[in-house]
């Protein structure tokens, strides 16, 4: 049975950014930059999602930041009204890292892609997740590198044939939810660009989340991938999306004809007219069955045939920084020694 509410946390996620009595609109996160991106790409839906959603938290804009590193995805800091930082090639987590630290009153955003994040960045990427720093990490999924003109990413199918894989990429792509959680992420998500409402929801709650809240974003590129997404997009999308959503029954299709259910020790599609209802997996977002969620990003495959949107887990542990800032009250709580106690103290050591 699904618990009826997240594990306590002492902090929400945004208790210690300032609030703002300010009436505020998508209009006050928008800055003045041209927006400049390929046409069709679907990092505009994206934008004007982000921008939707900002104002519903009760946020200044001068209390948000966006970091992003190197890419498309990456300009999102100068089409925002909010501090902004460009940052280097897959870097994005180690600043956002420090910023947490430092500055627990913004609300601190990083922006990436499949390229920078699980290629140059991978390293930065899981340890910020491990760690549980204080920041949403938007991952924008086109399975391509765009920026540099097309070569094959992290999350291409095998045999994709790009200017870098000529005769078909060989690579085995992530699986961006399992990669997430085997990091130990405690939020994990996933929306589909041109699904505002489905994005709505994911970044809302990520935005809300405290610790590292990792959003995967499918985002069509129409100029070097164009229509990879369009399985889930067309008239029978219904049958491939598998929508979960906190306490509901894992039921889709477009008259609810599919379902999910324990299989062994992961879990499996079936009909839902074959099923008995209680056989019916019934989402836990705030599982704290190591298998359960990794059961559930296993049903996403390359091929796109069943895909899990929506949030996939919401957990909560102490986050990295509020962790660093606690140990460094407690350092200067305690009398600092003596310079020349310390050059005349006992614990020395000779080295030979």
């Amino acid at each position: 049975m699904a618990s009826t509410a997240a594990p306590p946390s002492t902090l929400g996620a945004l208790d210690l950014v300032p609030k703002t009595d300010r009436q505020l609109k998508p209009k006050d996160f928008t800055s003045d930059q041209e927006v400049r991106w390929c046409p069709g790409c679907g990092d505009y839906a994206i934008l004007a999602t982000v921008r939707g959603v900002l104002p519903t938290l009760g946020l200044a804009p001068e209390n948000v930041v966006f970091i992003s590193g190197i890419g498309c995805s990456s300009r999102f800091p100068y089409y925002l009204d909010t501090y902004g930082f460009h940052s280097i090639h897959g870097r994005a987590p180690t600043l956002a890292t420090g910023l947490a630290i430092t500055r627990p009153d913004l609300s601190v955003w990083t922006v990436t892609g499949d390229g920078d994040a699980l290629s140059i960045g991978g390293n930065h990427l899981i340890h910020a997740l491990r760690r549980n720093v204080n920041t949403r990490i938007l991952l924008f999924n086109n399975r391509i590198y765009g920026l540099t003109k097309g070569q094959y990413s992290p999350t291409s199918e095998i045999g994709k044939i790009t200017k870098s894989s000529p005769t078909g990429s060989i690579d085995t792509p992530f699986n961006t939810m399992s990669l997430a959680l085997g990091a130990g992420a405690t939020f994990v998500a996933r929306a589909l660009d041109s699904d505002r409402a489905g994005l709505t929801e994911v970044l809302d709650a990520a935005a809300r989340h405290r610790g590292a809240a990792f959003v995967e974003i499918l985002q069509d590129c129409p100029i070097f991938n164009d229509g990879s997404f369009d399985v889930l997009r067309k008239d029978d999308a219904a049958d491939h999306l598998v929508h979960v959503r906190h306490g509901e029954p894992l039921v889709f299709g477009k008259d609810g004809e599919h379902c999910v259910v324990r299989r062994g020790f992961g879990l499996a599609t079936a009909r839902t007219a074959d099923t008995p209802p209680g056989d019916i997996v019934v989402h836990d977002a705030y599982s704290e069955d190591p298998g359960y969620a990794p059961a559930l990003a296993a049903l996403s495959g390359q091929d796109l045939r069943h895909t899990v949107t929506g949030v996939l887990r919401a957990v909560h542990r102490p986050t990295y920084d509020d962790q660093v800032r606690a140990q460094r009250t407690q350092a200067a709580a305690r009398p600092a020694p003596a310079l020349q106690d310390t050059l005349r103290g006992a614990h020395t050591w000779t080295v030979s």
